[in-house]
């Protein structure tokens, strides 16, 4: 009896014991497994933030760049507006100033125009004739407004009056004129001071000096380089006293009876542009057809 109360109690004891065993147990894995869970969180937790983070700068360094990359893109449509407009303000710059320039030269002819005292019209060189014999420049008026062949033409340029050719043809909106250079053209002319006479004849070429042919031997020591010579105004087709040119060197020999001169044309017919085709009161009026 008393050993079977003796097992009752050691059984019990047992039970009791490990019921403890199995609460402390349990509570040490309960107390474990949450300590495990949040170290675990953490990990999670310090992964995301470095990943989240990385994933931050990225994206920052997109949006910048997109960014960047439109306003570039502004600025460039800008800088393009702004040279347009700047080359825009040129051109208009560039057309005042030419304007300016035009109305200055047309300024200059109309004073001129004032002071002629005989028939007069204006003209402009619009081209030249290459097929033509002479290489006679073209001017912008013809049997329309009143010029016929054999007409002088002169210029004004810087500062002087000056001799340019004749007419050679007449058309009805246009005519040719036959300029000092060329070799088929001579000028009854004399000079401005001494009143020597002599005849002009060009060389072919804009280029190269007007010839003076026949000059008096006697004027050799009335004459010198850098005199100017004008027309006689013999013929009836130049009026008398128009400048033609300046002297540039005289030639003679003693077994000639005559001198010749090189004159330098007082008109640059590079850079003429405008012309006055006059006509004296005695000059026979005739027309060449088209």
């Amino acid at each position: 009896m008393k050993k079977k109360t003796a097992r009752k109690t050691r059984l019990a004891l047992d039970m009791y014991v490990f019921l403890v065993l199995v609460v402390v147990s349990f509570s040490l894995l309960l107390f474990s497994t949450r300590n495990m869970v949040q170290n675990f969180q953490n990990a999670g937790l310090s992964v995301f933030s470095g990943v989240r983070g990385k994933v931050d700068d990225v994206s920052s360094l997109v949006s910048r760049t997109v960014l960047s990359m439109q306003e570039l893109a502004h600025l460039r449509a800008e800088y393009a507006k702004l040279l347009e407009t700047v080359t825009r303000y040129e051109r208009i710059e560039r057309s005042a100033a030419e304007i300016s320039q035009e109305n200055m030269r047309l300024r200059e002819q109309l004073n001129f125009s004032q002071t002629i005292n005989y028939r007069h019209i204006p003209a402009k060189i619009i081209g030249r004739d290459p097929d033509n014999l002479y290489s006679a420049l073209v001017i912008n008026k013809g049997r329309h407004s009143g010029i016929k062949r054999d007409m002088a033409v002169i210029a004004w340029q810087d500062g002087s009056q000056a001799l340019v050719g004749k007419v050679i043809l007449a058309r009805t909106f246009e005519s040719l004129v036959m300029p000092l250079y060329d070799s088929g053209l001579l000028v009854a002319s004399r000079f401005a001071a001494s009143r020597y006479e002599g005849i002009i004849e060009g060389q072919g070429n804009p280029d190269l000096h007007l010839r003076m042919r026949f000059i008096p031997k006697r004027a050799r020591d009335e004459i010198s380089q850098g005199d100017i010579i004008v027309t006689s105004g013999m013929g009836g087709v130049y009026p008398a006293d128009i400048n033609i040119g300046r002297i540039s060197a005289i030639s003679y020999h003693e077994y000639e009876i005559s001198m010749e001169a090189e004159l330098e044309p007082l008109i640059d017919f590079t850079r003429l542009e405008y012309v006055f085709v006059i006509e004296e009161t005695n000059t026979e009026e005739s027309i060449i057809d088209d």
